[in-house]
Formats: C-alpha cells, structure tokens, sequence
C-alpha cells in the first residue's frame, strides 16, 4: 500500500483529539468539530481506495497477523466508517448550539472528549480484524458511552448510566470469554485464522458466549433492559450517538461473526430470529405505552434492533450470504434516521419545555422544523418508499418469501404496523390546533444549527433509498471470503 495510511489515521486522529479537547476545554467545540471533519475526509478517501482497489490492508508496525495487529477496509466496514463520520459530524454541529449557553458549560467540557473518544473506538471495530483487539474497542466504546449517558446530571440519567455500567461489564465479560475459548482452541485470533478452522463444540461454545455478550451491547430482547432509560435520559446529542452510532459497533462485530465464525446452524438463526422478533413486538407495545417522546424513541429503538436481527435470519442457513446485505441496509438506515429522530425529538422539548406526548397538542408554540425532521425520520423507521429503511425491509421480506420462511414477512409486517401506530400518536399530536389555550398559536422561531443538522439527517434517510442500488454493491466490495 502506497500513500497516506488512511485507515490508522481514522483511529489516531480522533484519540489525539479526545486528548486535546480534554486538556483545552475553552477550545474544545472547535478542536471536536475539525477532528470529526477531518477523520470523515480520512473515511472518503478510504472509500476511493476500497472502490479502486477493493479491500485494503494495512498491518501495523509492519507486523502482520497472527503475530502483528492488521487493519482492513472493504465495503462494509467503509459504509459503516461513512455513516459514523456522517451522523457525527451533522451531530457535532447541533452540540455546538446545544452546548452553547452558560448553563450547559459543564457538559460542554466533557461531550467533546467523550464523544471523540467513542468515535476512535467505532472505527477501531469497523477496521479491526482481531478479536481480542474488537474487545478492548468495544471497551472504549462503552468507556465513552455510559460517560455520555450520564453527561445531563440528572438522577435518571446517572441511575440509567449505573445500569448501563452493569450490562457493559457483563457483556464485556461474556466476548472476552468467548475469545478464550477460541484462544486455547486455535492459539491466534485474527479473522483469517478463525474462518480457516474446522467447525467444533468448542468454537460452538465460544461463538454462543460470544453472541450472548454482544446481544447485551445492542440490547436485543430481552437483554435489553438497560437501553430505554439510558438513551431516553441523555442529552439530545448524546442519545442521537447513542442510539444512531453505539449500538452499531456490536452489530457489526455480529455481522461479522456470522462471516468469520463456523457456519451458523438452521436452530441458531432460528433462535437468534426469535429474539429479534421478540424485541419487534415488546419494543412495538412499550413504545405504544410510552408517555414521554424520547421515551418513544428509544423503545422504537429496541425493536428496529429486533428487526435487524430477524433480517439476519431472513432466509435460514442457506441464505445467510445474502442476509447479512439485509440486515447492513437496515443498520444503516437506522443510524441515519435514529440520530435524526433524537436531535429532532430534543429541538422539540427545547422549545415546547417538555415532551410528554399527551400535551404535544396543548403547546402554542409550534417547532415546524423539528416535527417535519420528526415526521420525515419516521418514514424511513416505518419503512415507506422511497426510504432507506424502505429498501432494508423489502430486502427483508423477499429473501424472506423466497426461502419460504413466511413467519419472518410475518413478523416484519406486524412491526410495521406498531411504528405506523406508535409513530402516529406523536404526528397526531403535532398536526391538531384545536386544544390550544390561553392565547394565539406562536411560530417557531427561525432556523438554528440544532434544527439544520437533524432535517439534513432525515432528509438523507429518505433519499438514500434512490441510491440503494450502488450502496449494496459498495458494501459486497472485498467481502471475497469474508461472507458465508
């Protein structure tokens, strides 16, 4: 490899960054939003590289495995890299407005370096081809997480980040477990060794501890008790990280064992298939309950986790070389649409001073921008065409209808139907006039960074689903042997 190391430097800008942002808290609004635009220019030219050359590799020191650590850029990993440094950096510029005032000084202070440091250990895990070096990523990852979680100060926000602590650790534990186990089976970790094994009990073992702790980073059902309270408490740019970038790193690494591991059995994907289903249904029933709107968001959030994983398990065993395309368009659409939701769902309380869903419809004041951005992620959530989230689910059902396997059309039809319903309570809400009291209906009051960065998400959301076509193919570039 000729050039400049694009793929080192996605991971060491952001880690220097964090450094710098915790030592100059004055300057760190700006030292944050040049690092996650720089590291996002490091992302495109990776792209042009993987486009040109397909996958890429670089081992670092010159050492390559097993011995050394290598990095590896292909398709997915690139996409998952652009949806990172895009949802980032539109995020980063709604921080800067939300983070503006004397009263959120504090947070400020802290967000930057947080947020720059779960940003070097997202794209540590998309280049990472080592399994002990995806676990101390996912580390960082919770590090900066719960750290984010609990930046509002509020005692729901530290009591959610205490739980969150709680399931961290435990999942944590389990993968490290289960890199044992590979560990004392095969005596290496890299990927290439791992996929050359013969199948055993033993890598059985480990792939099942492996996924049980990975199910508790993403918060599948029903492990998933931690996620509501600790996306719903946080401040607005944290939950849109939260929700739209964190939980993506384990469902990568999920991707990725499905590729990498011994080929998964019918009973597994079957398994794996009913927890997600069981989290598109209870997801779909408490966000139907929720009483406050970013309470909603986050429980929408449990069950669009469920789907990706039914979208995983969408044709059984013999078409998991093509599920996990599925399940990557609905990953990505999530992110997108998700982070846009949150920012939206926070410009909301911002200016209306609550978001209870109940009294959406009693406040005169009206924040057009923010409920059209609401109204426009939900599209893609929903899963309407021409979205994103549209394309994920139509890919869905069709493996899912030509493998015979009508349960799993089933099960995404019905959690169609619940965020049609649950989505619906909130653009009611947005749409009535007629409960308005104690004087005339106000506007919103003009554009701000914090209402531009979320619209531009959501917009992206719906409009991706045009591009659909080139994405998947982008996303298939080096996965060679990497993929079932």
């Amino acid at each position: 490899m000729t050039g400049p190391d694009w793929l080192t430097l996605s991971i060491i800008l952001p880690l220097f960054g964090a450094v710098a942002a915790f030592i100059l808290p004055r300057a760190a609004a700006g030292l944050g939003l040049t690092t996650v635009a720089a590291t996002t220019l490091c992302v495109l030219m990776m792209a042009d590289q993987v486009a040109a050359l397909g996958a890429v590799t670089v081992p670092l020191g010159g050492w390559g495995a097993p011995l050394g650590i290598e990095l590896r850029a292909d398709g997915l990993s690139v996409a998952m890299l652009a949806l990172t440094g895009m949802v980032g950096l539109l995020v980063s510029v709604s921080a800067i407005d939300a983070f503006a005032g004397d009263r959120t000084a504090r947070q400020r202070q802290y967000f930057w370096p947080l947020w720059l440091l779960l940003l070097s250990g997202l794209n540590g895990v998309y280049l990472g081809t080592d399994l002990f070096n995806l676990y101390v990523m996912i580390e960082i990852i919770a590090l900066a997480a719960v750290g984010l979680t609990v930046l509002g100060g509020t005692r729901e926000a530290l009591r959610a980040g205490l739980d969150y602590v709680y399931a961290s650790i435990l999942g944590a534990l389990l993968f490290l477990l289960g890199v044992g186990l590979i560990y004392l089976q095969l005596g290496r970790l890299d990927f290439a060794g791992v996929i050359a094994a013969p199948p055993s009990a033993a890598m059985t073992a480990a792939l099942a501890v492996m996924f049980v702790g990975l199910a508790l980073k993403t918060a599948l059902f029903p492990l998933h008790v931690w996620l509501p309270a600790a996306h719903a408490n946080a401040a607005a740019p944290a939950s849109a990280l939260l929700s739209g970038l964190v939980v993506k790193g384990a469902l990568y690494i999920v991707l990725r064992l499905a590729g990498y591991m011994p080929a998964l059995t019918e009973d597994i994907l079957t398994l794996i298939g009913l927890m997600g289903a069981g989290a598109v249904i209870w997801g779909g029933i408490q966000a139907l309950r929720a009483e406050r709107l970013k309470l909603l968001v986050a429980w929408s959030t449990v069950a669009q986790i469920g789907l990706i994983f039914v979208a995983l398990a969408r044709a059984g065993e013999r078409g998991l070389s093509d599920s996990w395309k599925a399940a990557a368009l609905l990953i990505l659409a999530h992110g997108i649409a998700k982070a846009a939701m949150f920012l939206a769902a926070g410009r909301i309380k911002d200016e209306i001073g609550h978001d209870r869903i109940r009294d959406l419809d009693r406040s005169p004041i009206r924040p057009t921008l923010a409920q059209v951005t609401f109204a426009l992620a939900a599209i893609s959530l929903i899963g309407l065409p021409p979205s994103l989230g549209f394309i994920g689910k139509w890919q869905l059902m069709e493996g899912a209808m030509m493998a015979g396997y009508w349960h799993w059309v089933a099960i995404t039809m019905i959690g169609t139907l619940f965020s049609v319903a649950y989505f619906s309570r909130v653009l009611a809400g947005f749409l009535r006039f007629d409960r308005v009291r104690g004087g005339p209906l106000a506007e919103h009051h003009g554009w701000s960074g914090a209402d531009a960065a979320p619209l531009i998400l959501a917009s992206a959301a719906v409009l991706l689903g045009l591009a659909a076509g080139p994405i998947i193919a982008f996303i298939d570039l080096g996965a060679g042997g990497a993929m079932p």
